[in-house]
């Protein structure tokens, strides 16, 4: 592996590979990318290109389908950060029970008084809060984040509800049994003190948290938003804010309206700010890429299926991203086979438009002939 370093990555994860010349200085040397915020949609790709680590979940500065019609392989890093993420919900939800904030100002702006220790005492009642034992609380989305979040409530002496029409088997079985699961967004929210908002920012999900969610919860409920923006609807926020409905807005995305919204708490993007999290995710980006150069195994892509045919054992691996049409398995396997090649195993997956096939062969390898394929974006031999 050659990756080129389009953000600084972390060290620790570089340097816990056991080739210290994985990175290198010039894009025209590499086979891979690795990435976090850096937006790529107006960057020209080298042609070497074979593949874009994100290290991270968020995809939206990179794009998928562009990069997929030219057989790049876009991975990202789900979950590694999910930890830091759940631990500042954790926080928000305490920022908005009790008036943390106001109480830190009035100190500062009080510092100058000799008799601050006396007169805090008289002052802390405008800054008494509630708790959040007891109260109700709905995680919208179930995903890794998601149910770290909700397990963690649990713990916090919390009712919880769950949402996620989604929900993996894998996340289901991990999910406390205390947590109450509800297919629709409207149950989940009914009559709850707190929404905290886990899913991924989509044409479906866009402005999924509205005036008829925020027409669900108690009055003076709390809305958590860590996930992205663009979920809230803005205005019917703005409203829910200035009518009393939502006491509190607490997210981790500022924009040039909720900046000026009352009743908010806003932090400068810092769910994945830990050094642990960022050295979580680069390393497994790190990792992705590695098995994707060296065996052609596909895992957590956002653009190509995941898929595995273990460590390349055969004379040559042939690795072929194409478009998912009808026909092309049975074309690769009589290109291989009119040419003297011996299939040893194979495996193929689909997603959506775009498909994945790995073919261990001994023997001679027409490459041309597979990359003259209608539909074929690109061909691999390892």
């Amino acid at each position: 592996m050659k990756a080129y370093c389009l953000n600084n990555i972390s060290k620790v994860a570089l340097n816990t590979l056991k080739n210290p010349d994985t990175t290198v200085e010039d894009v025209k040397d590499a086979d891979s990318i690795l990435v976090r915020s850096f937006a790529m949609h107006e960057y020209e790709l080298p042609k070497n290109i074979l593949a874009v680590a994100r290290a991270g979940a968020g995809v939206n500065n990179i794009p998928l389908d562009k990069y997929a019609e030219e057989g790049v392989v876009v991975f990202n890093t789900p979950g590694a950060n999910a930890n830091a993420v759940k631990e500042l919900v954790i926080a928000a939800s305490l920022l908005a029970s009790r008036d943390i904030v106001g109480g830190i100002e009035w100190v500062n702006e009080n510092k100058a008084d000799e008799a601050i220790a006396k007169t805090a005492e008289k002052a802390k009642a405008k800054f008494a809060g509630k708790e959040i034992y007891g109260k109700t609380i709905a995680v919208v989305g179930l995903g890794v984040i998601g149910v770290l979040v909700a397990n963690a409530f649990v713990e916090l002496g919390m009712n919880v509800k769950g949402y996620d029409p989604f929900l993996s088997i894998n996340n289901a079985m991990k999910l406390n049994k205390n947590v109450r699961y509800y297919e629709k967004l409207e149950d989940a929210v009914r009559d709850v003190d707190f929404v905290t908002v886990h899913v991924p920012a989509m044409d479906s999900t866009k402005k999924m948290i509205n005036k008829d969610v925020f027409g669900l919860v108690n009055d003076s409920a709390v809305l958590l938003n860590f996930s992205r923006d663009t979920l809230v609807d803005e205005d019917d926020l703005k409203d829910a804010l200035e009518s009393g409905k939502i006491s509190k807005y607490i997210t981790d995305f500022a924009n040039s309206n909720v900046v000026n919204f009352p009743n908010t708490i806003i932090t400068p993007h810092l769910g994945a700010s830990t050094e642990e999290a960022e050295d979580n995710c680069a390393l497994m980006a790190i990792n992705e890429l590695k098995d994707f150069i060296e065996n052609g195994n596909i895992t957590n892509s956002v653009n190509y299926p995941s898929i595995s045919l273990g460590k390349k054992q055969a004379q040559y691996r042939v690795c072929i991203n194409h478009k998912n049409i009808p026909g092309q398995i049975a074309n690769f396997s009589a290109i291989i086979s009119e040419n003297g090649g011996n299939i040893t195993d194979f495996v193929h997956k689909s997603r959506g438009d775009f498909a994945y096939s790995i073919i261990d062969v001994d023997g001679k390898v027409d490459v041309e002939s597979l990359k003259n394929l209608d539909g074929v974006y690109r061909v691999r031999v390892i």
